[in-house]
C-alpha cells in the first residue's frame, strides 16, 4: 500500500527527481528544496519505480537519457499505473523526434539542457497546481483504504475536477442520496461507480439504470419486480433492481425523465425502506443507497409539474455537478492519450501518440458531447490510423472539420501563379504567344514565368491535362 502524499506544513509538494547524472540530481535538488518542495532523488529508472510503489509523489521530473530503461519508458510505466500524476521530461539531447514522441504521449513539458532554473521552477509549480489531491483517509493515486482505486476511471489533473473529486470522496464515506448533475457525455456514471467504490458499499452490488431508456410499462416491473401473474407476460417471479442492489447502491441514470407516476411509488420506496412487487400484497425490508443523475435542469421540471419537489429534496441531500470536457481543458491531451492506449491495444495497432497539429486540434475543439465524444473520436483515429503517429487529417475528420491549409503570402502566390499559367496554357493548348495576351504579359516575360514554376508549354499540345516538369 502506497504512503499518502500529504506535504508536511513546511514543505509544497513531494517531488521524484530521475537523473543519472550526480552533479545535476545534486544541483536540482538544491533548487527544489530551496523553493521549498521535498525531494526524492534516484539515478534509474528501476530505482524511480521502486520509490513509486513505496510512495507516490506529486510529480516525476526525469532525464530522457538513463541507463537501462529509458526515460521514455519510465514515462510509458507511470502513465500506465498513475495516469494522472504529471512528468516532466528533461534531455540534454532535444531531437525533434523525441520531443514529439514526448509531447504526443501526454508528457507534461519537455526541457532541453542546460535550461533555465527560473522556467524549471515555472513548470513545476504548474504542474503541481493541476495534481488532483484526495482527502480524507484516502490514499494520493485514489485509492481506498483496501488498495482499491476508487477514481481509476475519472482521469484527470484539472483543478476543477480535483475539488469535486474531493467532495465526492467525502460524501462517499456517509449514506447520503446525491445528485449527479452535468451534460450528456460528462461521466456522470462512472463518477456514481467512483462513489460506490470508495463507500463502506464497496463489496456490495452497484446496479445502474437509465430511467428515459425504459418504456414506462416496463420501469415499474423494472425497478421494483413482480410476481408471476401480476400482468400478462409475468411468467415467473422476478426480482427488480432494489432487490438486486440490496446492500449495495442503485444508480438511477436521467432520473429527471421518470415518468410521475412512478415518481410517486419512487417517493414511497425511498421514505419507507420497503418494495413492494408489482401485483404483490405485502413489502419487502431493503437497504439500498441511491445515486441519481441528470442532464435536465430539475429546478425548471419542476416549474412547469414534470418532476416532484418532495422527491427532489429526497434525492438531493447532496449535489455533485460535473464540468464539460471544455470546462477542464487540460485534461483533453490525458484522456486522449488514455484512449487512445486502450484502443491501439483494442485493434492491435502500434500507435504510439498524436501529431503536435493533431493535438492541438483535439485541445481546441469545442466538444458538445464531451468525454463520450472524445471517445468516439479517438476510437475513430485509432480504427483508421496507419501510422504510429496519429496525423491531424484524421482528427479533422473524426471532428468533421474541414481540412484547412494556412498558406503564407509567398506561397499562396506561387499556387495561385502555377495554377494560373497551367489553366491559360490548357486554355491555349500550349501557345504560348496566345497565353501570354491573355495574360496581358509579353512573351519573354511569359516564358520566365513558365520556367519559375518549371512548366514546359509545348507538353499541352499533345495531352489536354496539365504537364508540369517536377
Amino acid at each position: 500500500m502506497s504512503k499518502s502524499n500529504e506535504a508536511a506544513p513546511n514543505e509544497t509538494a513531494h517531488i521524484l527527481l530521475v537523473d543519472d547524472d550526480p552533479d545535476l540530481l545534486t544541483l536540482i535538488s538544491m533548487r527544489l528544496r530551496a523553493a521549498g518542495h521535498r525531494v526524492t532523488a534516484v539515478a534509474s529508472a528501476e530505482a524511480a519505480l521502486a520509490r513509486l510503489a513505496i510512495e507516490l509523489p506529486a510529480l516525476v521530473i526525469s532525464d530522457v537519457r538513463l541507463p537501462g530503461r529509458d526515460g521514455l519508458a519510465l514515462f510509458d510505466e507511470i502513465r500506465r499505473l498513475h495516469a494522472a500524476l504529471p512528468v516532466i521530461l528533461l534531455t540534454a539531447h532535444g531531437t525533434i523526434p523525441d520531443a514529439v514522441d514526448a509531447t504526443s504521449r501526454g508528457a507534461y513539458a519537455y526541457l532541453t539542457k542546460p535550461f533555465d532554473g527560473t522556467i524549471l521552477l515555472e513548470k513545476v509549480t504548474h504542474a503541481l497546481s493541476l495534481t488532483a489531491p484526495t482527502s480524507g483517509s484516502g490514499n494520493s493515486d485514489g485509492s481506498d483504504g483496501n488498495g482499491e482505486n476508487w477514481r481509476a476511471e475519472l482521469i484527470s489533473r484539472s483543478q476543477r475536477m480535483a475539488e469535486l473529486l474531493t467532495e465526492a470522496k467525502l460524501v462517499a464515506a456517509t449514506d447520503a442520496s446525491i445528485l449527479i448533475q452535468g451534460e450528456s457525455g460528462t461521466g456522470k456514471e462512472l463518477l456514481a461507480r467512483a462513489i460506490h467504490r470508495a463507500s463502506p458499499r464497496a463489496k456490495a452490488p452497484f446496479i445502474a439504470v437509465n430511467c428515459g431508456a425504459i418504456p414506462e410499462q416496463l420501469l415499474e416491473s423494472e425497478l421494483f419486480g413482480h410476481v408471476k401473474g401480476a400482468f400478462t407476460g409475468a411468467l415467473a417471479h422476478r426480482n427488480g433492481l432494489f432487490q438486486s442492489a440490496n446492500g449495495g447502491t442503485l444508480f438511477l441514470d436521467e432520473i429527471g425523465d421518470m415518468p410521475l407516476p412512478l415518481q410517486v411509488k419512487l417517493l414511497r420506496v425511498l421514505q419507507e425502506r420497503m418494495v413492494r412487487q408489482v401485483g404483490a400484497d405485502q413489502a419487502s425490508a431493503i437497504d439500498v443507497r441511491v445515486l441519481s443523475a441528470t442532464h435536465r435542469d430539475l429546478d425548471v421540471a419542476m416549474q412547469e409539474g414534470l418532476f416532484r419537489e418532495d422527491l427532489y429534496y429526497r434525492l438531493n441531500v447532496v449535489t455533485l455537478v460535473l464540468p464539460t470536457l471544455a470546462e477542464r481543458r487540460e485534461d483533453i491531451a490525458l484522456l486522449a492519450n488514455h484512449f487512445r492506449q486502450q484502443l491501439a491495444e483494442k485493434y492491435g495497432k502500434e500507435i504510439n501518440g498524436f501529431a503536435p497539429d493533431a493535438l492541438a486540434a483535439l485541445m481546441a475543439a469545442a466538444w458538445p458531447g464531451n468525454v463520450r465524444q472524445l471517445h468516439n473520436v479517438v476510437e475513430q483515429v485509432c480504427a483508421l490510423a496507419t501510422t504510429p503517429l496519429i496525423p491531424l487529417s484524421l482528427v479533422q475528420r473524426a471532428l468533421r472539420l474541414p481540412a484547412l491549409e494556412v498558406l503564407s503570402y509567398t506561397e499562396a502566390k506561387q499556387r495561385f501563379e502555377r495554377d494560373y499559367l497551367i489553366q491559360l496554357l490548357k486554355l491555349t493548348d500550349g501557345n504560348v504567344s496566345d497565353a501570354a495576351r491573355l495574360a496581358e504579359r509579353n512573351r519573354t516575360e511569359f516564358y520566365r514565368l513558365l520556367q519559375k514554376h518549371d512548366l514546359t508549354a509545348s507538353l499541352f499540345r499533345d495531352d489536354p491535362d496539365p504537364v508540369a516538369a517536377e
